[in-house]
């Protein structure tokens, strides 16, 4: 219970893209205040399930679905003791995003 629980962020994660992205259509002008409302919708979502004493970080990344490759990467300097991430992908015939949560404790 006192611990980020990497597992639970991530369906909580999961679910959240699938709702909030469902059927959107990929728009260039969009995207900026589309990404910036999900940071904001995610970030309050997971708070839903880590303990208090953590603090979240949130990053998304968005775009054209298409025929490219992407591979996205983080580092994070941390205690492997108590903080952790989750990540999870959702893509559509018109866009995709990746989305990361730290959790990181704070005391």
């Amino acid at each position: 219970g006192c611990k980020f629980n990497a597992e639970r962020v991530q369906q909580v994660l999961e679910g959240a893209l699938a709702s909030a992205l469902g059927t959107t259509a990929y728009s260039p002008q969009g995207s900026a205040p589309l990404v910036q409302s999900l940071v904001e919708f995610l970030q309050s979502r997971a708070k839903e399930v880590v303990p208090p004493r953590y603090k979240l970080v949130c990053h998304v990344v968005l775009g054209q679905q298409g025929q490219q490759s992407l591979l996205v990467a983080s580092r994070a300097l941390w205690d492997p003791e108590t903080d952790s991430f989750a990540s999870a992908t959702f893509s559509n015939a018109s866009l995709f995003a990746v989305a990361t949560v730290h959790g990181l404790y704070f005391e």
